[in-house]
């Protein structure tokens, strides 16, 4: 039993004559007519009554109608949804955003891609990279923003942009020249992303500066979100590092002090997709949103890769 052989019996059911199912299906009659009976013959039973005027079912035929009209019917839906998908008229986009998306100008992503595909629903996942990586791997998300470096077997990485991480303190004497490893090692640290810890991409960065060099980083203080490390540090409690998007932003306060790493440490921002992938059109459709955003919006602080 294929589907064409139950669209034919269908239209064949509604229209009463295999001529007038050969015109709706766009068919020949002999081929309406071919169809219909290898259905018959497969299952040895009469579909119709062939009559003078009109086709009539057979009790096999009343039987299979309904089921045979929900088959087409499905298919039908299925093909639409499809089509709709492709001309981003349905469906759901789903991505991963750096969960300090704000600050890169990405908050206004939903608003500009809900203006363009108002039928498209959106599901913009903050998470930090190491999840966005990890998600994209496993099916969960198909593509997302992410700081690298991450680790990325079963990933493609298209580098967008880099941003350069800053040493912040209260004290501008700390800040009067750029900060080496050394200089961190003996500053009382505030170090954000505590549920990642040293996996995140920014802080292991510095942890292999300063495996390299030999030097311990022991931070004093650990909270998850940058706004609480950057308070403490107005506060006087400790210092901190944060990249030039967080630093230029309303939400760093203006009582602290930067100054660049020596040599210059720098976030890149990559867009990542499950290796040998091909996206979704609504995903494909955001993930060019997203990239176009990044550099458009951030060409004043970022260094284009």
């Amino acid at each position: 039993m294929t589907l064409a052989q139950l669209r034919a019996f269908a239209a064949a059911a509604s229209t009463g004559s295999f001529t007038a199912a050969a015109a709706e299906l766009g068919l020949s009659q002999a081929s309406v007519s071919e169809l219909i009976r290898r259905l018959e013959d497969e299952y040895r039973l009469q579909l119709f009554i062939r009559g003078p005027r009109r086709l009539n079912l057979t009790a096999a035929g009343r039987a299979l109608l309904p089921f045979a009209e929900q088959s087409v019917s499905a298919a039908e839906s299925g093909s639409e949804a499809v089509r709709a998908l492709r001309a981003l008229r349905g469906g759901v986009a789903t991505f991963g955003v750096l969960r300090n998306a704000d600050y890169y100008l990405l908050a206004d992503l939903a608003q500009e891609f809900h203006t363009r595909y108002p039928r498209v629903r959106i599901r913009l996942v903050g998470l930090n990279s190491v999840e966005v990586g990890a998600a994209v791997v496993a099916g969960e998300l198909e593509a997302g923003l992410v700081v690298l470096p991450i680790d990325d077997d079963g990933l493609s990485v298209e580098p967008l942009l880099r941003d350069e991480v800053v040493y912040v303190s209260a004290d501008p004497d700390r800040c009067s020249r750029p900060a080496t490893i050394q200089d961190l090692s003996h500053a009382p640290l505030i170090l954000y992303d505590a549920h990642y810890g040293w996996a995140d991409p920014t802080r292991r960065q510095v942890a292999d500066r300063a495996r390299i060099q030999g030097v311990v980083l022991e931070p004093i203080i650990e909270v998850e979100y940058v706004e609480a490390a950057l308070r403490l540090a107005a506060a006087g409690v400790g210092d901190t590092f944060i990249s030039r998007a967080v630093a230029a932003s309303p939400a760093c306060p203006a009582s602290l002090a930067c100054a660049p790493f020596e040599p210059p440490l720098y976030d890149t921002i990559a867009l990542v997709t499950r290796t040998n992938t091909v996206l979704s059109p609504a995903t494909h459709a955001i993930a060019g949103l997203a990239k176009q955003t990044l550099l458009r919006q951030h060409l004043d602080t970022a260094h284009h890769l």
